[in-house]
């Protein structure tokens, strides 16, 4: 089983997961990018997995379900135009013998959700960042805060694969609100040479978000929303 970034629309990652020749695709926000991967690497697109209703994480499946009839779209009822397999948190599923979980993680929309795969990947679209998390624009805070703490119970070996290359800019912000720290500086470093070599700076960890990540150490609602709000007017 192997997983790739494929780069879309500037900062996004749609993201392959591929077994002998099947694949599946995350949040194909563009078509080609994803037929182009596919055709360079020999593979059939077994299922899309959508984890919420914006544009950046949805335009691409219309062309993709052209080429591939009948395909089995997975989602929240919020992209239930889309998806011919809506799920909803704490539901199981099978593709590609991995077995995924889904875990909801509203807040960035209303039925945003994420994808634990064997209880080792979280592909968690733009709920949870390495340094940051989405921007809550439903402004339900609570919604957001809860699915950090559904994050913070899991393993700290799952590596996480958020839907966007924000890495440098969230620890920029992570290095003015949290205490000094070892760990975080020389994370800031790794993150800021590999961007200078235009190189991806995922997967992260639980464990790592877990020390580095200041909304991941959000001790309550309040400090969360302050903390999300310092980030949006930053």
């Amino acid at each position: 089983m192997k997983i790739t970034a494929i780069p879309a629309l500037g900062d996004n990652y749609i993201w392959s997961i591929a077994e002998q020749n099947q694949a599946i695709m995350i949040d194909p926000g563009e078509a080609k990018p994803v037929l182009d991967f596919l055709a360079k690497s020999s593979l059939h697109l077994n299922a899309i997995l959508l984890t919420h209703n914006h544009s950046d994480h949805i335009d691409g499946v219309a062309e993709l379900v052209q080429h591939y009839p009948n395909i089995p779209v997975y989602g929240p009822k919020e992209v239930g135009e889309l998806a011919n397999q809506v799920v909803k948190g704490e539901q199981h599923f099978h593709l590609l013998g991995q077995d995924f979980r889904v875990i909801e993680s509203a807040g960035h929309t209303a039925g945003h959700i994420s994808y634990l795969m064997n209880n080792e990947q979280l592909f968690c679209g733009d709920a949870l960042f390495s340094g940051g998390c989405g921007r809550v624009f439903t402004g339900d805070y609570q919604a957001q805060f809860d699915a950090l703490q559904r994050f913070k119970a899991l393993a700290d070996f799952v590596e996480i694969y958020p839907a966007h290359e924000y890495t440098q800019s969230n620890l920029q912000f992570a290095v003015k609100v949290l205490p000094p720290s070892c760990e975080l500086l020389e994370y800031q470093e790794r993150v800021d040479i590999l961007r200078s070599q235009k190189r991806i700076t995922l997967p992260s960890t639980i464990g790592r978000e877990k020390r580095i990540n200041p909304f991941m150490q959000a001790v309550d609602l309040d400090q969360f929303i302050a903390l999300r709000q310092q980030k949006d007017n930053a």
